[in-house]
């Protein structure tokens, strides 16, 4: 297969691009295509003609939409209309990713693909807008709390702050299901490749929260864990400008229902990055 990947950059499209070694892979970070450019999206795919276009390109910093609305719908749903439009006129497939804050994370249970999205937050917003200008053909994968080794994440800040601080502070009433971007890139080929269309949730199994997690990360670095104290949400200070779903955990039902195994649960993974980052 020819295969563009957007956001190729950024912290998914670095595995991505590893995942698809095998096949004819284009790589375009934001300096070689901006999404909100609608003639150079079209210029790119017709001159590639690719059979898929894996599209991670977003703006995905949550608290900075918040305030710029107008940046990140034109970002993360317009650039992803653009990205539609150009490879519907060469004939390719579009897979999206997309993301658990589509919901307002008020259910009891964990969310499944065919659950109304609710989103509470610009960002979450923005992707569901990005979701809607899809053709029914398309595949959408939503994940959330990525881990990996390259960017900014969790992993890597709780390993940084348990050598600066005496004491680590972290969320216990937000609940989520981490996924690593190796595991996810590997996943998304399979879908790709297999051409499956529809809405698939693809995360790491096993729900936690951000000070449950935090504790794993330290036991994995064989460092002590209970540094690491529960806070609420609400008593962080300063308060983050964008709310977050309480519950964002999801099933991932229709992978399951399809008999695609399912990723690995989020603890092996996590020893993995924690020995990589700490031997790099």
């Amino acid at each position: 297969m020819r295969v563009v990947v957007t956001g190729a950059g950024g912290q998914l499209g670095h595995d991505l691009v590893e995942a698809f070694d095998g096949h004819e892979v284009v790589a375009v970070d934001r300096a070689r295509l901006d999404v909100t450019d609608r003639d150079a999206v079209l210029q790119l795919l017709g001159a590639v003609r690719p059979d898929a276009v894996v599209h991670a390109a977003a703006w995905t910093e949550v608290d900075a939409c918040e305030s710029d609305a107008g940046r990140a719908l034109q970002v993360n749903a317009l650039g992803t209309r653009h990205v539609a439009e150009g490879a519907r006129l060469v004939d390719a497939r579009v897979v999206y990713l997309s993301t658990d804050y589509v919901f307002d994370g008020t259910a009891s249970a964990a969310y499944t693909e065919w659950d109304t999205p609710n989103p509470i937050s610009v960002y979450g917003r923005s992707k569901l807008g990005g979701e809607r200008e899809l053709d029914p053909g398309a595949t959408i994968v939503r994940t959330s709390w990525l881990c990996g080794r390259h960017g900014s994440n969790i992993v890597k800040t709780v390993l940084r702050l348990d050598e600066e601080a005496d004491e680590l502070r972290f969320v216990a009433d937000q609940h989520g299901c981490p996924t690593f971007t190796s595991d996810l890139a590997t996943m998304i080929r399979r879908l790709t490749v297999a051409r499956l269309p529809g809405v698939f949730h693809v995360t790491n199994q096993g729900p936690t929260t951000w000070f449950e997690f935090a504790r794993d990360v330290l036991v994995a670095a064989g460092r002590d864990p209970d540094k690491v104290r529960p806070i609420a949400a609400a008593d962080l200070t300063p308060p983050r400008p964008a709310p977050r779903p309480t519950n964002s955990v999801l099933d991932n039902a229709a992978l399951r229902l399809q008999g695609v195994p399912l990723l690995a649960d989020h603890h092996e993974p996590l020893e993995r990055l924690v020995k990589e980052l700490l031997t790099a």
